[in-house]
């Protein structure tokens, strides 16, 4: 699983432009689809070939300036308990704030690595003004300057040595799946694990997880063997302000890395929030299989159409990745219940599969021999051969004379091919395009 490092600090001290650089350092994690910047303050990046998740609390602060020392306080502690490693940003040009003492004040109780990053350092003098900061208690500091991006390398450098080596993948091993239930407080997530788990207790097995929240319940019941990753403890606040989302996407990052479906209960009665966006599009670019429940159908009042009309309204909602499952539930009467887990499993199963590569070859060069991509600045792109790749999550590399001609909507035409063929429903697909 990636470590989560959190970016902290009072505001104008130069966070999103830091996390901007750190999660820009991979053109894969940019994204021109829609949607995926309903997320912005969440991104993925790697360094030294260790991958990890970036989260910028700067972008849930709100109100005016009197309002602001509460909420950095409260960004601060959402951050010390989810994250890994917190990167701490203050300003050289005004020194040590009464702000940035009292985070300091929460930072020093903490035993997880802290980085006191100084921003905006761009010359010699504001080097030696750097100084000041080692009276925050809080040991060395790193300079940088996030603006041109001057010391970035060196605080990543120290921060990928604070993280685990990675594992090495094992694709032959038979692990038990896992699968995250995840989703807005109130959506009915506890309601959902609770109707699965039932009276019969002696099918749960609590396995302490990884991460401090989730625990891993095993589930064999009805011919089916699988770990569910139990998130329902997202806290509930009294007043639903941006913290509250702030922390519901901590733990949602969380517990998605460490699951390989996601099952994302969503509140009928409410609709298909901005929330729920998030989550989705967090499951998405993890490259995790997703499944949408939505739940408390039994309260929603239907016509002819109802379920086809909701169902078109999410995947407007989704839009590009479309090709994702959707069941509709109730907890409370056990409505589909079982057809909600066969799909997972379904799911988890397409995930993991692997075509063979002349079945691939003979399937896709006939279609690309009738469908070639469009010529561009009168350059003519022939593909050659294709093979999925080793990966846990499918990937496809598509091997041809001119890779950087080939546009996004051939892309996203031989993706939804792909998916035609072999029917990944609910799995995010990669394409590359390789000179051959």
């Amino acid at each position: 699983m990636n470590s989560i490092v959190a970016i902290v600090g009072r505001p104008n001290v130069g966070k999103s432009t830091l996390f901007n650089r750190l999660v820009q350092r991979r053109e894969a994690i940019v994204d021109s689809v829609s949607g995926v910047t309903r997320d912005r303050h969440y991104g993925k990046s790697d360094w030294n070939g260790k991958d990890f998740s970036v989260i910028d609390t700067g972008g849930y602060a709100i109100g005016s300036d009197d309002i602001f020392e509460e909420e950095i306080r409260k960004q601060v502690a959402l951050a010390i308990e989810e994250a890994d490693i917190i990167v701490f940003v203050v300003d050289v040009e005004e020194g040590i704030t009464p702000m940035d003492a009292e985070v300091a004040k929460l930072l020093r109780k903490v035993k997880k690595p802290i980085f006191v990053t100084v921003n905006k350092v761009d010359n010699a003098m504001r080097e030696a003004d750097a100084v000041e900061f080692y009276n925050l208690g809080l040991g060395d500091y790193h300079t940088i300057s996030s603006i041109n991006g001057s010391g970035t390398g060196d605080l990543l450098d120290a921060l990928v040595v604070e993280m685990p080596e990675p594992e090495p993948v094992d694709l032959e091993k038979d692990e038990l799946p896992r699968f995250a239930v995840v989703g807005r407080p109130n959506a009915g997530k506890s309601s959902f694990i609770n109707a699965l788990i039932g009276e019969d207790r002696n099918i749960v097995t609590n396995i302490a997880g990884t991460t401090r929240d989730s625990i891993d319940t095993k589930y064999n019941r009805f011919g089916f063997d699988f770990n569910l990753v139990d998130t329902a403890g997202i806290r509930k606040k009294s007043k639903v302000k941006e913290d509250l989302e702030f922390y519901s996407v901590m733990r949602a990052v969380r517990s998605i890395e460490y699951s390989d479906v996601i099952i994302l209960v969503v509140d009928a009665t409410r609709g298909f929030e901005g929330q729920d966006q998030n989550i989705f599009w967090l499951a998405e670019k993890n490259r995790k299989g997703v499944v949408v429940l939505i739940n408390k159908w039994d309260l929603i009042e239907k016509e002819t159409n109802t379920m086809r009309d909701f169902e078109a309204m999410v995947k407007k909602q989704i839009e590009p990745f479309t090709d994702v499952p959707i069941v509709f539930i109730s907890a409370l009467t056990k409505q589909r219940l079982f057809k909600a887990i066969e799909t997972a499993v379904e799911v988890f199963e397409k995930r993991k599969k692997k075509i063979p590569t002349s079945k691939l070859n003979d399937a896709m060069l006939d279609l690309v021999k009738s469908y070639p991509p469009p010529a561009t600045k009168g350059k003519f792109v022939k593909i050659k051969y294709c093979m999925q790749l080793p990966t846990q999550t499918p990937q496809f590399a598509f091997f041809c004379n001119l890779p950087q001609y080939v546009r996004d909507p051939y892309k996203r035409f031989l993706e939804n091919k792909l998916r035609e063929i072999y029917d990944f429903s609910g799995v995010p697909i990669t394409i590359y395009f390789r000179q051959k």
